[in-house]
């Protein structure tokens, strides 16, 4: 695996992201239909996610934090109250391709190539081939993939998959990036490696990310802001505003700030569990 993405050791300014809501969700409720009646998964979410934001959504299995994100991107249909992406419906913004969306798992064709894998949403888009191209070489070096276009997914580590797979979300150059515990099946040292080349290729690439993880010192890492959630019905119990500094060493997850924050995240999931019936 690669050693870092091709960037500068700078993430932005927690405390300067814009004012403006690339999210905005007021009320929002989503309760599914089963055999078995009803199953509220989210229930009174207010959120607002200003451009520039890293966002990281934290909670128990079942809160809720991957069914928000899949409303986000108009794969789920809120049932009560709304949601604004972009200022437009999520319908929309899907239609304006206003987002890319990175899996728990690359989720790559193991027929195609990366570079292949890669192209496909651009294909889909209609993009021509010298600009598919030009596309696929600059996302490939953004992510330290460059030299591997031509395997196949197979070929690459957990790690790199990963790495291809975000390069596949970012190459239509969408503002906001979509990421559903993308780190969760690797192992503590690759988790690590890509936790700190996130920072530099957000840095880079100025996106808006919303994070779902289930790892406090991976939120705390990440973030500008984190987002605490209870189990089903997920509701939020915090929104906690980083206060560390522009650059993130992993060793300042052994700092007193670093620990007052994590402490904070679990006092919110301990008071979430609260609501446990």
């Amino acid at each position: 695996m690669g050693t870092a993405f091709a960037m500068p050791q700078m993430i932005p300014d927690a405390a300067s992201p814009s004012t403006r809501s690339v999210v905005s969700a007021r009320d929002l409720g989503l309760t599914f239909k089963t055999d078995d009646g009803p199953v509220t998964a989210l229930t009174g979410v207010n959120l607002d996610v200003r451009k520039g934001d890293f966002v990281s959504f934290i909670g128990p299995s079942g809160c809720g934090k991957t069914t928000f994100l899949r409303v986000i991107a108009d794969l789920e249909k809120p049932t009560s109250g709304t949601i604004t992406v972009n200022g437009t419906t999520p319908q929309d913004a899907r239609k304006n391709r206003s987002y890319g969306y990175v899996f728990q798992a690359a989720a790559l064709y193991p027929w195609r190539t990366i570079e292949e894998n890669i192209a496909l949403p651009l294909e889909i888009m209609g993009y021509g081939a010298a600009d598919r191209q030009a596309r696929i070489e600059r996302t490939l070096a953004l992510v330290n993939l460059s030299g591997f276009g031509k395997k196949f997914p197979w070929q690459l580590s957990g790690g790199m998959q990963q790495r291809a797979s975000i390069a596949r979300a970012l190459a239509f150059d969408a503002d906001l990036l979509l990421m559903d515990e993308p780190f969760g099946a690797l192992d503590e040292i690759v988790r690590d490696h890509l936790n700190e080349q996130l920072l530099e290729l957000w840095a880079r690439t100025e996106k808006t990310i919303c994070f779902v993880t289930h790892s406090i010192p991976e939120a705390v890492y990440l973030s500008t802001r984190i987002v605490v959630m209870s189990p089903r019905p997920g509701r939020i119990t915090d929104v906690i505003e980083s206060t560390l500094p522009r650059e993130r060493p992993l060793d300042i997850r052994e700092t007193p700030e670093f620990l007052e924050i994590a402490s904070r995240v679990r006092d919110g999931l301990r008071a979430g569990h609260s609501y446990d019936e």
